[in-house]
Order: C-alpha cells, then structure tokens, then sequence
C-alpha cells in the first residue's frame, strides 16, 4: 500500500492500537465503507465519571477540596464553566496555525471587551510580563535574541504604594524598578530608560493622590505606557482603566470568569498586544516559556463571551442564599453570630462573606482547630481566616467565601459546621514544661537548613516576662519580631516585607543552654530546620 493511500485508521491497525483509541475516550471513530472517504471523529458530550469520594484525584492520592474559601491559586482557583471545558475538550480535536489563531481570538475578546487589541496569555502574571518586554525591546529581532543582557529600556516605575508580589513579573525581564509617591517623583523619575509604569487596581489605586487617572495623565506626557494589573477584578464595560487612560489592562482567566485556570488576558492598543505575543511561544524569544496552547486560548475565549452574557445579578443573590442557608444552620450555638458582609466598591472577589465569630470557651472549639478539623475531614472543606488558639486567645472565628461553590456544597459547610460547633469532641490547651521559662534576651546567630542551601540570619531579642519583641536580620531583607516563652519551648513569628513581597517566619523550638533548635515554617515556601546560637 502507498504510503500516500495510507489512512489513520490503516496507520492505528498497523500499530496495534485501533482498540486502544476507540475504547480510551469520548472520540469515537465511524466505521469506514471501502471505496468511501474517512469520516471525521465524532465528539460525544463529556461526562464527569468521578464522584466526590472517588476520581481521578484521589486515585493518586489526592484530596479534592470544597471550596469554601476563593479564587486562590493554590487551590486551582475557580471551577471553569460547562462551555469553557466544551470549548477546550473541542479545541483539542483540531490543529491550527497559532498566529492565526491568537489574531482571530484577540479580535473577538477585544471587541467584547471594548479594548483596541487583545491576546490571550497563560494567566496575567504572564500578561504582565509579556507586556514588560514588549516595552523593553519591542519587536526587534536582534534585540530579542540580546535580550536581557541587553536592553533599550531597562527601568520600570511603581507608585510606591503599589509594590506588591505580582510585580515580579516586571522583575522577571530584569527590569530595575524605581518607585515614586507624588506627581512631582513621578514625572522626575520617567526617563528614556522607562519602558513602562505598573500599577496594581483596587480601591486604594482610585483614592491615593497617584491614582491611576493621575498616573496615566502624566505618562501620557511623557509617551511612557501604562499597565494596570486588574487580575482578580470583573471586567466591566466599558473598561474603566482604559477609559482612565491605561495602555495596558491585565485580567485573570481562572477567577471571577471562570474560564481554564492557566489563561489570562491582555488588553492594548494592537501594536503592543501583538508585540507582546511576538515576544512569547510559540516564537524563540525571551516568552518561549509562558506558552498558551489552543484549548486555553479557545476555552478563554469562551469564558469571556459567557461573562457579557451571565446574570450577574443572580449569581450574587444565590451566593447570598447560601449564606443565609449556612448561617441558618447554626442558629442556637453559644455565643455564635453569623454576618453577612455585602461586597464593596472593591471589583475583586466580589461577593457575599459570611463572618462567623464566637466564644471557643462556651463553644469548645477554636478557630484554627475548627479550620484543621474542616480541612482533614470528608470531605474536605476549605474556609476562609481561622482566629482562635488555646489558652490565651479564645475569641474565634473563620469566613465563608460562596464565590467558588457549587450547587449544594452550602448544606455540605452547613452540615458539617453545625455538627463540629455543637459537638467538637475534646481539646486540651498546649502542654507546657514545667521547667521555668528561659531567658532569650540577646544576640542569636541562626542557621536555616532550606530544602535547598543554607541561609544565615542574625535575631536581636528582648524579653518581658514570657512575652519576646526584637528585630530579625536577614540575608537581604529585615523585620520586626515578637513571641513568646513557655518553659523551654520558644516562638518567634515575623512577616519580612521583601520587594513588594511577605516572607512569614515562624520560628518554633527548644532552648537548652545557648542553644535554641527546631522548626520554621514559611508559609506559602514550605518548612525548614534552623539551629541558632547565643553571642
């Protein structure tokens, strides 16, 4: 047989996988009449075969969530909507050429987003940094190729009060960032060297005396584009940061809009939109990395002709349904209330909270146990906040988000938190040594063993009684310390402001002697060992 009169189906019986292929999933093959021309595949509706106790995650042992909390990443932050996963799951029956593609899908998501131009990027921390090199170097290709050793613009500007951990992505091309807090900063500071300003929306961006209409007004003087960062925000319409003068406008796809979990959007004027997607995959240039296949380009797309065409309205009376159902529950717990807090003028998260607060003495149960107890149970739920600790801090509470719930999970929280507060079993307070509390007034010199190196830090503490204050020396960053002395055991917590970003230590250990040893914990970046000695 010619290899030119070959079919797939010749090739898949060639292979010994013809079965395999059509057992395997929703594609299903026609059966071909000699003579005739091959059928397209089929493609049946998907259907979800999991249950919540049983799926493709617990399979390989992992525990889905009930979210109960928001859009934070690191719960894969929104469920997509039915027509996003249609979109994808079709998408990826077909090959396309992805300039092509990305020209035709920008297009569409910027005329029903009222923006000159469009792409969609792999979430907007990409789309912030997309827009970074597209300011930085443009669409030269021999500056591309140069690219970061060598720039034509090499600074990028943030109100100060702006600095925040997405502006990493600013940081990422090797950008060095200048800060400014007032007008007259801001126009001193913009040179040939500034390739953009980055502004992170919410309300205090509207409030403070550099706005974003202010800033945007002054770039404009100085031909300086501007990117908001507007992640989390719902997209209204008309766009009020294009409106307000903004070059640029980022959005997440994996929150408010519930599109796939690792797309974004970026909005600008034509030239830069598709300067910034010159600079990333599929072309070898510096954003090679921050690629965007056809299933999330298309199911983004989706996800933003479904946004103009959900009510809203209803959405946000549901979720507040679901409040009122969960608080309804409880009714009847010592001490307890339940509050609803309506949304503000804040475009991000927007909806209903439920603030639960009570007395962990009437009640038996603090805050973080009750968050440890929701989190470890079946199934397992995922609250916002968790105040609360034994012996010393009783008042508690945690917050319901409805935001990314889904039809019936209210009476799984409400279940499951009435049966928790009205019994929550036994707890006892933290054990303490009967030993005298050690004194750690002083200068420690501490080694952190990281997963990966060693850092060295030095701490300068003070002691009052069983209570600590003193100040933490990093390897590069500073900050303030407080804790606590109980017998022995010694905590020490501190948040260490780090380039717009928070590093959280918790020291936690022994003293014996001179020595103090155990355990940090660092938040989002895991846990390490330390051991520090006394000067």
């Amino acid at each position: 047989m010619s290899l030119m009169h070959t079919s797939r189906r010749d090739l898949l019986k060639q292979a010994g996988l013809i079965s395999a292929a059509v057992a395997a999933g929703p594609l299903v093959a026609e059966a071909a009449t000699p003579g005739t021309v091959e059928p397209q595949p089929r493609v049946k509706q998907l259907v979800a075969k999991g249950t919540a106790t049983s799926n493709l995650f617990t399979d390989i042992g992992v525990r889905p969530i009930l979210n109960a909390r928001g859009t934070y990443t690191i719960i894969s932050g929104s469920q997509s909507l039915p027509e996003v996963k249609q979109a994808m799951f079709e998408a990826s029956q077909y090959y396309v050429q992805l300039d092509e593609m990305m020209a035709a899908v920008g297009k569409e998501i910027a005329n029903l987003m009222g923006a000159p131009g469009a792409i969609v990027t792999c979430g907007c921390e990409a789309a912030i940094a997309l827009a970074t090199v597209a300011c930085m170097c443009g669409t030269d290709p021999e500056k591309s190729q140069a690219f970061p050793y060598k720039k034509s613009k090499s600074q990028v500007l943030i109100p100060g009060y702006a600095r925040n951990q997405y502006d990493f992505a600013t940081r990422m091309a090797g950008a060095e960032i200048v800060t400014a807090d007032t007008d007259d900063e801001l126009r001193a500071r913009l040179n040939e060297q500034t390739a953009m300003i980055y502004i992170i929306s919410g309300p205090r961006a509207f409030q403070e005396p550099l706005s974003i209409k202010t800033i945007c007004a002054i770039a404009k003087e100085k031909n300086v584009p501007v990117f908001v960062d507007a992640a989390a925000e719902e997209p209204l319409l008309p766009n009020i940061h294009l409106a307000a003068g903004a070059t640029f406008v980022g959005y997440s796809g994996g929150k408010c809009m519930r599109g796939p979990q690792t797309a974004g959007v970026l909005l600008g004027p034509p030239d830069l939109v598709k300067a910034a997607f010159w600079n990333a995959a599929p072309h070898h240039n510096w954003g090679r990395a921050l690629k965007v296949g056809k299933e999330e380009a298309m199911g983004m797309l989706a996800a933003v002709r479904m946004w103009y065409r959900r009510d809203h309205e209803a959405e946000q009376k549901q979720w507040l349904a679901w409040d009122n159902s969960v608080a309804a529950a409880l009714k009847g717990i010592p001490s307890l209330t339940a509050e609803v807090e309506m949304p503000t003028a804040d475009l991000s998260n927007r909806a209903p909270l439920l603030n639960i607060k009570w007395d962990a003495t009437q009640v038996g149960i603090t805050g973080t146990e009750l968050v440890k107890k929701l989190d470890e149970g079946t199934p397992r739920i995922l609250v916002m906040g968790g105040e609360g600790r034994r012996p010393d801090a009783m008042a508690s509470s945690i917050t319901i988000m409805p935001y990314m719930m889904q039809p019936g999970d209210h009476k799984v929280v409400a279940d499951t938190l009435s049966k928790l507060l009205r019994k929550p079993g036994k707890f006892a307070d933290p054990a303490r040594s009967g030993a005298m509390d050690v004194n750690v007034a002083g200068s420690w010199s501490v080694t952190i063993d990281y997963s990966v190196g060693v850092g060295h830090q030095q701490l300068t503490l003070q002691q009052d009684g069983g209570s600590i204050m003193g100040k933490q020396a990093g390897e590069l960053f500073s900050a303030d310390l407080h804790g606590k002395v109980q017998g022995d055991h010694v905590e020490l917590r501190s948040s260490m402001p780090a380039n717009g970003s928070t590093i959280n230590f918790t020291f936690s250990g022994t003293v014996a002697g001179n020595g103090y040893s155990g355990d940090v914990n660092l938040g989002e970046y895991g846990t390490a060992k330390f051991t520090a000695v006394k000067a």
